[in-house]
């Protein structure tokens, strides 16, 4: 099969190197600009976490050519399908010519685009997505760990199921509960994962004296969760968790709310991760709790323009009007990582990016990014870099609007807390 790394072979272009505020990037043909491919779900009911793209790149785009480097960014929207998701990826390989795609926002965005990137032996990054989904995922047979296989081409930074589970259990620790969780695990890829029985939370959950009521895999987009919230109701769950897009947690908070149920904790990865989220359950939304991969707070700063997480999320604010959100340090950190690996090889070279990619030791916004096999099993060290995580929750103004508070950093004690995990009620 001819690939595109045989035809960026038979047409690649040699070039001086241009120095430009201590970077030497390669340069292409007739001043060619580096070509990024950006994937996200901009549309559909994933478009939360692509909110904050345009800002990203924009800025993106400011630096680099202020420090005298020439990229373009050709951004993609997978409507927040995976099938689209994979065509889109195959016209930056084939109809735009990349040099690097780069793709954020969970496996049903991030699979799919590296999947296509691996067949094609064309160079990417992807975020934002739990490793295990990501990497399980895309295997020829994600049932059975002994056919599991690195890939070549793709590389994903981010957290793990570990983290999350560690993360979720110490905040429920500072909660007197009896216990009984009721899960909320839909049919696609980060409920599959999270609700498996041999590498999600029901072994953890299990080995630290906790009771999961699972009802089963339900649909995205589900209108009616009753089944689900007599389950928890009957079980007596006084903790529910669970990993849900958005409009599904508030049908299933709403119908909670008016059916009487009322846990003492809910953390709820992927649904409440954004204040507009939070802020559309109107006071039903206070102390909520979920996952928390970047903040305002966290003490890192961008490789490429040295702003603070803290002076990011303000600029934020300050050119839309609207609240920091968690996906902007990692959107920012694939650009930054793109630079870095653009200043370390050709870009008309795929073999050459890709190795650059897999020798990344580079401190971002969203803390210390390498693939350098820490923390994780032998099978996903040579595609995995983890990143931290702590827990957050949810708290009502008096003004109005959310904060959300760091409330449990036990897994990441650098990143400081704001205050003590509470119950709902």
């Amino acid at each position: 099969m001819f690939t595109r790394r045989d035809f960026i072979k038979s047409t690649a272009a040699t070039g001086a190197l241009a120095a430009t505020s201590g970077f030497a990037l390669p340069a292409l043909a007739a001043n060619a600009p580096i070509k990024l491919g950006y994937v996200s779900p901009q549309t559909g009911p994933l478009a939360a976490f692509a909110e904050a793209d345009k800002f990203i790149i924009d800025g993106f785009m400011a630096a680099t050519k202020a420090a005298g480097l020439n990229f373009e960014v050709i951004v993609k929207d997978s409507q927040s399908n995976p099938n689209r998701a994979a065509e889109v990826a195959k016209e930056l390989i084939v109809d735009d010519e990349v040099n690097l795609v780069l793709v954020a926002s969970t496996p049903e965005t991030t699979n799919p685009v590296a999947t296509t990137c691996e067949a094609e032996e064309v160079p990417c990054i992807s975020t934002a997505a739990p490793w295990q989904p990501w990497f399980i995922g895309q295997q020829a047979n994600p049932g059975d760990p002994s056919s599991w296989k690195p890939f070549n081409s793709v590389f994903h930074f981010f957290w793990g199921l570990e983290d999350v589970i560690a993360v979720y259990t110490n905040m429920w620790g500072q909660v007197e509960t009896n216990k009984k969780v009721g899960g909320l695990f839909p049919n696609d890829g980060d409920g599959n994962a999270w609700g498996d029985k041999a590498v999600g939370f029901p072994p953890v959950l299990d080995k630290l004296g906790y009771s999961l009521v699972d009802p089963g895999r339900y649909q995205n987009l589900t209108d009616d969760f009753s089944a689900q919230i007599n389950a928890f109701k009957s079980a007596g769950s006084e903790v529910i968790t669970g990993v849900m897009i958005p409009p599904d947690f508030t049908t299933f908070w709403n119908q909670a709310q008016q059916q009487g149920f009322k846990p003492k904790v809910a953390s709820i990865g992927k649904a409440i991760l954004f204040p507009q989220a939070v802020e559309a359950l109107g006071k039903n939304g206070h102390n909520l709790s979920c996952e928390v991969w970047w903040s305002a707070s966290h003490p890192f700063k961008s490789s490429l323009t040295g702003q603070s997480a803290k002076e990011l999320a303000d600029g934020f604010t300050a050119a839309t009007g609207r609240p920091w959100t968690q996906p902007i340090g990692f959107v920012h950190a694939l650009f930054e990582l793109a630079v870095d690996v653009m200043k370390r090889a050709d870009p008309t070279d795929s073999q050459a990016v890709i190795a650059a990619i897999a020798a990344s030791k580079l401190d971002t916004i969203v803390g210390p990014v390498a693939w350098d096999g820490a923390n994780l099993p032998p099978f996903a060290a040579k595609n995995i870099a983890k990143t931290p995580l702590v827990g957050g929750q949810w708290r009502l103004k008096d003004g109005g609007g959310y904060d959300l508070v760091i409330v449990d950093n036990q897994t990441a004690p650098a990143i400081p807390t704001g205050g003590k995990m509470e119950a709902i009620a």
